[in-house]
């Protein structure tokens, strides 16, 4: 039998996270067309309104109900606007394991968001569910993502070398594929003392590397 989270929310100091609802659509489609998230994700570019009503009101809640994993939408406690998301997927109920990911949209960078969002699932992951691994895999020239698994407690485990294709702007502004490494943390529920005084400070967008997997 398929084990599979709940369906829940989970709300922090600034930010609701939750499941995606019609109104995220547009501000979605604008999240993954920016260029910072084209560099590092799978997700098909130009990122048409269809592919966010897909991956929002389909992939995501599939996630859930098939026992990969869970979306969480992530929105701004006051103003409800989208702020990002964060994916938790290739979960392995025996070990009690899965991976994060998560993007943070180009107007909210810098304000800590990504590592709030994080830290929130993390704890829900581990006091809640139970779980006793979370992993995120960030790209070799990801520097935003590794501050982020940084600031949350992660460690460092080693690199996959050569497991990643990223993409790169080229001059007449089309886009390449590029192979790169990747970096592999982990986080334990012993590894989340201390983490609140981690978090401040400016961050960048995220990272997203299992878009694939969705569907």
């Amino acid at each position: 039998m398929t084990s599979t989270f709940p369906d829940i929310s989970i709300s922090t100091e600034r930010l609701v996270l939750r499941p995606f609802e019609e109104a995220d659509i547009p501000a979605l489609a604008d999240m993954m067309n920016d260029e910072n998230v084209i560099a590092w994700v799978r997700a098909p570019y130009p990122y048409s309104l269809g592919d966010a009503r897909d991956q929002a009101l389909r992939l995501a809640p599939a996630e859930r109900t098939t026992g990969r994993g869970i979306v969480f939408a992530v929105a701004e406690f006051l103003t409800q606007r989208l702020v990002g998301f964060v994916h938790l997927s290739n979960t392995d109920w025996r070990l009690l394991a899965t991976e994060a990911s998560y993007i943070v949209a180009h107007w909210a960078r810098g304000e800590g968001y990504a590592s709030e969002a994080v830290l929130a699932v993390a704890r829900w992951l581990f006091q809640d569910q139970k779980f006793e691994r979370l992993e995120l895999r960030t790209a070799a020239g990801n520097t935003a993502a590794q501050q982020v698994a940084q600031k949350v407690g992660c460690i460092s485990e080693g690199v996959l070398r050569n497991s990643w294709i990223a993409r790169s702007q080229t001059e007449d502004g089309g886009w390449t594929d590029m192979r790169t490494d990747l970096i592999v943390w982990s986080l334990l529920p012993e590894d989340l003392d201390g983490a609140p005084d981690r978090i401040s400070g400016p961050e960048g967008f995220g990272v997203y590397p299992s878009y694939s997997d969705w569907g």
